[in-house]
């Protein structure tokens, strides 16, 4: 029988899961601030026209994810870990290369899909943390997983949107080399998490992300959370979708000011989900938490439209973040507790498909309502029109939560 790693190795491993984390979103978050405006330079048109072509080509990226996470996720539990996260790693380094060269929308887009493909860096490192850290603890770890993604916010997005000013393609070299360091670091470094008497076989029936939600579903506890997580991620997707041109309309951001507004969204995000979550979820438990974030960022939502300075964006970034940073980790961490530990990286793949789902919907429901809300012939009074349907969303989840009466898995089983 194999012997459990020792709790040194699992902190280390957990520790650079983290570090890749980091640079995975380092490279993402430099990229952020300025596809938009790259969109505006090569079509020629104004912002609401582009914000629709800018909302297909997230869309896109995201069609690719849906399809190919799942069967990701089963490579995962077949060969492991490891070498799934660097192939992915390493496709994105070269998806950022292809994108920095790229003359034309046609090449940025076959770059995008490309990217979508092999960009499996978020199921994997969840179902990394899942193998090595006991139940009762994962919601914890989880939210340190979104920290590291909010530390990528901090540096990413403000040093992309300065180098965006210099150069709209610099970012992406950046990006290249830091997703290409991680590779090499965890090629040296990462040691494999699924021991092989855990590991399953591939069953391709299973790799059709709406066979694998079917495969999911037989876990009665799941139907009602991956609804919720399907709903809220639409609201929180739009939202992104539509950030960098909704700041620019509301209060006049260039690419820098865009940047740095994400920046506080990534301190925000390593504030709440690095240390708040670890500290409310053993007293409240995850159902409760759950329900305080939904209702704070429904709220949060609701104002946002009517902010009309910019230093109003930040407390309200804040205020939504508190939600949102606080339900996210709660909502994983339940959803890992109902399946098996053999199928942990299945049901990350699935996870990652449904946030897909909203990547897809959301941005260019977003964005068609941004471009019907903006302009001269604008049909909808506010730019930030969305962010209703966001905080509707939101309540509507908080309902299902409340009529299905979902209980989390005790925390000392």
């Amino acid at each position: 029988m194999a012997q459990k790693p020792a709790r040194p190795a699992r902190k280390a491993a957990v520790s650079f899961i983290i570090a890749v984390v980091i640079i995975d979103m380092l490279g993402i978050g430099l990229t952020w601030p300025i596809l938009p405006q790259l969109v505006k330079e090569l079509t020629g048109k104004e912002i609401g026209d582009a914000a629709a072509i800018y909302g297909l080509l997230l869309s896109g990226y995201a069609v690719m994810q849906f399809f190919v996470s799942p069967l990701l996720g089963m490579l995962s539990d077949r060969f492991g870990r490891r070498p799934v996260l660097l192939i992915s790693l390493a496709g994105l380094g070269a998806n950022y290369v292809l994108l920095a060269l790229a003359p034309t929308l046609t090449l940025i887009i076959v770059g995008r899909l490309l990217a979508g493909a092999l960009g499996a860096t978020i199921s994997t490192t969840y179902a990394y943390i899942a193998d090595v850290t006991p139940k009762e603890k994962r919601a914890g770890a989880f939210g340190l997983i979104g920290a590291a993604f909010g530390v990528g916010f901090i540096i990413g997005p403000l040093v992309g949107g300065v180098l965006g000013e210099i150069d709209l393609r610099l970012p992406f070299w950046v990006a290249s080399g830091m997703s290409l360091i991680a590779v090499v670091f965890g090629a040296m470094v990462l040691p494999e998490s699924l021991p092989p008497e855990k590991r399953q076989a591939i069953d391709l029936s299973k790799a059709n992300p709406l066979k694998a939600f079917s495969y999911i579903s037989r876990y009665a506890a799941l139907t009602a959370l991956i609804a919720v997580f399907f709903l809220t991620g639409l609201a929180q997707q739009g939202l992104q979708g539509i950030w960098v041109l909704w700041t620019e309309v509301q209060f006049g951001f260039g690419v820098a000011e865009a940047g740095y507004s994400l920046a506080w969204v990534g301190v925000c995000s390593m504030l709440v989900q690095g240390f708040l979550v670890r500290k409310i979820v053993p007293v409240f438990g995850e159902r409760n938490v759950i329900f305080a974030g939904f209702a704070i960022s429904a709220i949060a939502f609701l104002v946002l439209p009517f902010l009309t300075t910019g230093w109003m964006l930040y407390p309200g970034i804040a205020f939504h973040i508190l939600g949102w940073g606080s339900a996210g980790p709660a909502l994983q961490s339940l959803m890992s507790q109902a399946v098996p530990d053999t199928e942990q990286g299945l049901l990350q793949g699935t996870i990652n498909s449904v946030n897909t789902l909203g990547l897809i919907i959301g941005p260019v429901v977003a964005t068609q309502i941004f471009n019907a809300s903006t302009g001269i012939n604008a049909l909808l009074p506010n730019a930030g029109a969305f962010f209703w349907i966001g905080s509707a969303l939101f309540a509507a989840s908080f309902v299902i939560l409340t009529v299905t009466r979902i209980k989390p898995t005790p925390l000392n089983d």
